[in-house]
C-alpha cells in the first residue's frame, strides 16, 4: 500500500485541510473507494494510528481516504463553516482530480464512520447521490443522548446544529430518498448510543432501506469497532486480483 497524507486547500472552508489517503499498489483502474470517518475529538490520522485498518485492506483492491472535520460533525455549522460541504461534496471531486485510477461510479464509492463518523456517514450517503454503500460503527446519532449531550456544552452543540434535531433530519431525509444505498450498522448493547442506533435502523427498516443491522455485546471502544469493520470489508464489494499489483 502507498499512504499519503495530503494538505490540500479547501474552497468550502476557505483553508488548508488534511487528509490520509492509502492506495493499493496495482495497475488496475477503477479501483473501489471507502472513505473513513473519524469520531469525536480525532483526525484524519485516527483509523491509521488507532485501527488495525491496514492490516485489513492489504489483500484488497481498495483505497482509503480519510480526511478530517475538526468538531464540526460533518455539518454545515451555524458560525458558517461548511464541513459538510467540504467532505461530501467538494472533497470527492479532488480525490478524483488527484487520483484517476479511483472508480467514480456510485456502486464502487463507499463511505463508513464511528460514533461521530457513523452519524457522518449515514447523512453524507443519504443527503448525496454518490455513495452505493454506507457503514456506520457506534453512529451518535441523537444528539440530546445524556452522555453524549455531557461532553460538550449547549453552545457548542447549538454552534453545531442551531435548533435542528439531527435525528430528525436523518429520518426525513431517509424517507424521501429514491436511489436508496446499500446500509450497514453495529452497535454493542453496552454502547451509550445503542437505543439511538435501534431507533435510527428501525426507521430505516421501515422505509424498505436494504440495511444489514448487527447488535451484539459491546461497548464504545476501538476493539469493538476493529473487529467490526472486518465484517464491514467483507459486506463491501471488494477484492483483488493479486498478478495485477505491481512488484
Amino acid at each position: 500500500m502507498a499512504l499519503m497524507e495530503i494538505t490540500y486547500f479547501s474552497d468550502s472552508l476557505d483553508m488548508e485541510q488534511k487528509m490520509t489517503v492509502l492506495l493499493p499498489e496495482t495497475r488496475q483502474t477503477d479501483i473501489p473507494v471507502l472513505y473513513l470517518l473519524h469520531g469525536m475529538g480525532g483526525s484524519h490520522s485516527s483509523w491509521l494510528r488507532k485501527s488495525i485498518i491496514e492490516r485489513l485492506i492489504k489483500d484488497l483492491n481498495l483505497a482509503l481516504v480519510m480526511p478530517s472535520t475538526d468538531l464540526a460533525y460533518y455539518t454545515n455549522t451555524t458560525y458558517g463553516m461548511n464541513y459538510f460541504d467540504a467532505i461530501a461534496l467538494e472533497l470527492p471531486e479532488k480525490i478524483h482530480q488527484y487520483f484517476s485510477q479511483l472508480s467514480t461510479k456510485k456502486q464502487k464509492n463507499f463511505i463508513c464512520g464511528f460514533s461521530m463518523g457513523g452519524y457522518g456517514a449515514l447523512k453524507i450517503g443519504l443527503k448525496t447521490d454518490k455513495f452505493g454503500y454506507i457503514a456506520s460503527l457506534s453512529g451518535a446519532f441523537d444528539i440530546k443522548n445524556e452522555t453524549l449531550n455531557a461532553m460538550k456544552d449547549e453552545n457548542y452543540w447549538q454552534g453545531i446544529f442551531g435548533d435542528l434535531d439531527p435525528f430528525e433530519e436523518l429520518v426525513n431525509v431517509a424517507k424521501t430518498k429514491k436511489n436508496q444505498p446499500q446500509i450497514y450498522a453495529w452497535c454493542g448493547k453496552q454502547d451509550f448510543l445503542f437505543k439511538a442506533n435501534e431507533q435510527m435502523m428501525a426507521k430505516l427498516e421501515a422505509f424498505n432501506y436494504p440495511l444489514t443491522f448487527e447488535i451484539t455485546e459491546g461497548s464504545h471502544e476501538w476493539y469493538y469497532w476493529d473487529k467490526y469493520l472486518e465484517n464491514v470489508l467483507s459486506w463491501l464489494p471488494v477484492n483483488y486480483t493479486p498478478e495485477e499489483r505491481l512488484s
